[in-house]
């Protein structure tokens, strides 16, 4: 598990990496200003994930099932925050209108969210 932990959280930080050096280069001549920021967020949020994973799957005081919830909410709610944010940002270069897909960012949010809650909830568990 925490090698799959790793890998994935690899995966979004080099993912992170690549979007945010676009978006600062490809992306600045096409974008407003406002869309480059609101592009930025999605990578600044999928960095943040990144490592939180990364310090999951380094992290050796959890049992396994929690680890996999963890890594399933984050992932899934990374992958509507940010990837729904991409799209809406860069939503001028296409025609389809993503603006109609907009509702799955704060579910991602929300994911995000109780995925560090369940983090957080785990460790007071263990003080306890």
């Amino acid at each position: 598990m925490n090698n799959k932990i790793i890998i994935t959280a690899a995966l979004f930080g080099m993912t992170a990496i690549i979007l945010g050096a676009f978006g600062a280069h490809a992306l600045k001549a096409i974008l407003t200003p406002d869309q480059l920021l609101t592009f930025e967020t999605g990578v600044k949020y999928q960095i943040y994930h990144a490592l939180f994973l990364l310090f999951l799957g380094l992290n050796n005081q959890l049992q396994e099932k929690t680890k996999r919830i963890i890594l399933n909410l984050t992932t899934i709610g990374l992958i509507f925050f940010s990837g729904s944010i991409y799209l809406l940002a860069t939503d001028s270069l296409n025609s389809f209108n993503f603006k109609t897909i907009g509702f799955i960012t704060p579910i991602g949010g929300l994911l995000l969210i109780v995925s560090w809650g369940i983090l957080m909830w785990n460790f007071l568990k263990k003080k306890a």
